[in-house]
């Protein structure tokens, strides 16, 4: 049983490499990208070019960096391939999209976008990139379906670092609500189903992007700061506030959102 598992397996993920092949110019890219993901599934303590090119069996990193800075493939095609299979296997009606932030740390000023703000992955400012991430989850399984590096104003005004890190010249500056907008429309256009879209204070006190979902008459909760000010009705007051009246009968022990039909608690 555990071998027909196994099989099962690998006849999967070599299924998975074989579909987003088309996106890489060269063979050899190809043919690393599948190592490359193996190797981010096997058992290996720090998923680093190093110890990945170990795994890939190559004597040194250079041929990973390779793949991830210099190597022609389409990183947006293969977005769109990762997100149709995501459909395809965990795709339910009853699905949740969901936006996030996490943080990458990293050592120095070099790496594209990093700043130092507070970092909830060390528990203190540190130099690291921000990255935001949609991701889906539904009864049958999660994962992730797209991603965007945020570029902080720092750097999108700052040419010469700009040109150092190689950072294209159309990107730039956007907050991490507008990506994560972005990444919502893209999701939305390609058809994923969809029941919540859901999100931290961040995302939920940006005006902005509440009223596209409600304007895309999708079904959002979110949360929001205990001070955002909300409109009701007609008066503007503390979310906080709003709460503490509710009556203890409907709220009971749920939490506060918004919904696309109008604002409600």
């Amino acid at each position: 049983m555990i071998d027909e598992k196994l099989e099962g397996w690998r006849g999967e993920f070599d299924a998975l490499p074989a579909r987003i092949a088309g996106r890489f110019r060269r063979v050899e890219a190809r043919a690393r990208a599948k190592g490359y993901l193996l190797g981010l599934l096997e058992r290996v303590e720090r998923k680093n070019g190093g110890q990945l090119a170990e795994q890939l069996g190559e004597a040194g990193p250079p041929g990973v960096r390779r793949l991830l800075n210099a190597a022609a493939w389409d990183e947006d095609g293969v977005r769109d391939d990762l997100r149709s299979y995501v459909v395809e296997h965990l795709g339910d009606p009853a699905g949740v999209l969901i936006v996030d932030e996490t943080g990458f740390l990293k050592k120095g000023r070099k790496s594209v976008g990093v700043q130092r703000p507070y970092s909830g992955t060390a528990g203190r400012r540190e130099h690291c990139q921000i990255g935001v991430f949609l991701g889906s989850a539904s009864p049958t399984g999660h994962a992730l379906l797209d991603r965007a590096l945020y570029l902080p104003h720092e750097w999108t005004e700052d040419q010469s670092r700009r040109r150092e890190a190689g950072v294209p010249d159309p990107i730039a500056f956007a907050t991490k609500p507008q990506l994560a907008q972005r990444m919502l429309e893209c999701a939305v256009q390609a058809g994923v189903p969809v029941a919540w879209v859901t999100g931290a204070e961040l995302y939920g006190n940006d005006t902005d992007l509440r009223r596209w979902l409600e304007q895309a008459k999708q079904p959002y909760v979110m949360a929001v700061s205990s001070n955002h000010p909300r409109w009701h009705p007609g008066i503007q007051e503390r979310a906080d506030g709003l709460v503490a009246a509710l009556p203890a009968a409907r709220w009971g022990t749920r939490s506060c959102g918004a919904g696309s039909q109008g604002e409600r608690w």
